[in-house]
């Protein structure tokens, strides 16, 4: 064998040995700066394992709730919007990825030139214009990517792809849960406006039992003006309750993204029914991993690793090339004749000697890089915390609300106790006035409580990812 045959032969085994060259420091998942399990506190479950397929149709039972989730997740503009950020992301990921291939191109070129006598090549009697064509395939110019640059680039492009999808199914699960919110917040503004109603109804009784006392003598100017004072502020919270339903009914429609039809499934009675009843027990930190804000944070931090491997390989030679096969002849018509074979090839090499900006490169996306696995950490952390804070409300609501259904029972025998010693003549209006207003404080506090636990469950859900499987959102 020749020895240019061999010099050509280890010239091209050393770049294929460095083509397959990547800078990228390897790829370790930080270690998630949280417990291994969350405290379950009591909470318990006979059927664990129903919750393996739990995702919102399964999460939330009523019917009417599931008609407006669906129209939420066909119309609301905001996930209209992350969809649009999955096509650019992806659409960026093609761009950088075709630099790892050659670009074709046909094309042809013509050119006609007038000299003066004394700069023409065969002297002053030689042509005074001069022809040229050329049409062809060409290459233009292309980076052999020995180093891993365009590579590195390419990976971290789709990583921020697949951060992008991850960050679309945030969005849907968010406005499942906003959805809910909202509607768990109307349905509690109709409860509380239906309890002004009957407050005013029992209060418009107490004020014609003082307004009769008062007109045969046996209830003094006070007696009456409490009564009065009492309907009054009724009427008051009735037009606050009814206010409260108008804007609650508008932001759903805002959330749904298109105006609510009339003819929705009949809702199921407003309670703790509306959402699953039960948690599993000691439910592992590990389901955070199905998060798609720590999928997305992770997706960002390989990014960033590839892109230190692309600032790397900054420091090393540019190697790129462009080409030319086709014809070129001083004349048009004679361009694709016979013996009109034309090709160029011009490899080019380019090394950095003051590297000072290539330095700061790859110290930038160092900083990156720590900067993404910081923020990979946190968005653990964040989680964790609020499937904690949700967690801790499930233990706590279900005793706060039984102590609000005695308290209300007690509320309801003092009215009923105070009305008798005002119309027996033992006590002033003043003890059924207090009375009233326990029991409507009460009364409010059980159903704002309520709602609070509901929406609780609602945070749960979209704490854990959209229920207890990956795939929530269809």
């Amino acid at each position: 064998m020749s020895l240019g045959i061999k010099t050509r032969l280890t010239t091209l085994a050393a770049a294929l040995v460095l083509a397959g060259c990547s800078f990228a420091p390897t790829y370790e998942r930080p270690v998630a700066p949280i417990a291994s399990q969350f405290d379950s506190n009591g909470i318990q479950t006979d059927n664990d394992a129903a919750f393996e397929q739990l995702g919102w149709q399964n999460f939330f039972s009523d019917p009417q709730l599931h008609a407006l989730i669906e129209l939420g997740l066909e119309n609301n503009r905001d996930l209209r919007i992350a969809v649009e950020r999955i096509a650019e992301a992806r659409a960026q990921y093609g761009i950088v990825g075709s630099e790892r291939l050659p670009t074709l191109g046909v094309g042809g070129t013509g050119q006609v030139t007038r000299n003066p006598a004394d700069l023409r090549q065969g002297g002053p009697d030689s042509p005074a214009i001069s022809r040229y064509f050329q049409a062809g395939v060409g290459i233009t110019s292309f980076e052999l990517d020995f180093f891993g640059r365009v590579r590195n680039l390419s990976e971290a492009a789709y990583e921020q792809y697949l951060a992008t999808e991850q960050a679309q199914r945030t969005v849907s699960i968010n406005l499942v849960a906003q959805i809910a919110e909202a509607y768990f917040r109307m349905r509690s503004a109709q409860q509380l406006y239906e309890l002004t109603l009957a407050s005013q109804e029992s209060r418009e009784r107490s004020y014609r039992l003082v307004k009769v006392r008062y007109d045969v003598g046996s209830a003094s100017d006070l007696e009456l003006y409490q009564a009065v004072m009492q309907l009054e502020s009724a009427r008051a919270d009735q037009q606050q309750m009814q206010r409260a339903q108008k804007q609650a009914f508008n932001h759903l429609t805002l959330l749904v993204g298109t105006p609510i039809p009339a003819d929705l499934p009949q809702a199921t009675a407003f309670g703790k029914e509306q959402v699953v009843a039960e948690i599993p027990v000691g439910l592992p930190s590990s389901l955070l991993e199905r998060r798609p804000d720590i999928l997305a944070a992770e997706h960002q931090l390989k990014a960033a690793y590839a892109n230190v491997g692309a600032a790397r390989a900054a420091f090393f030679p540019n190697i790129s090339i462009t080409g030319l096969l086709g014809f070129a002849s001083p004349s048009l018509s004679a361009l694709f004749d016979s013996g009109r074979t034309y090709w160029q090839y011009a490899p080019q090499i380019t090394m950095p000697l003051f590297s000072g900006g290539v330095s700061g490169g790859l110290d930038l996306a160092e900083a990156r890089q720590s900067i993404a696995v910081s923020n990979y950490e946190k968005a653990i952390q964040v989680a964790f915390k609020e499937v904690a804070d949700a967690l801790a409300g499930e233990e706590t609501y279900t005793l706060q609300l039984d102590a609000l259904r005695t308290t209300e029972s007690a509320a309801a025998e003092t009215l009923r106790l105070a009305n008798l010693r005002y119309e027996t003549g033992i006590d002033s209006f003043l003890q059924v006035q207090t009375a009233e207003i326990n029991l409507y404080a009460t009364q409010q506090r059980f159903v704002q409580t309520g709602m609070e636990s509901l929406l609780n469950r609602v945070m749960l859900y979209k704490a854990l990812g959209g229920g207890w499987q990956l795939d929530t959102i269809e």
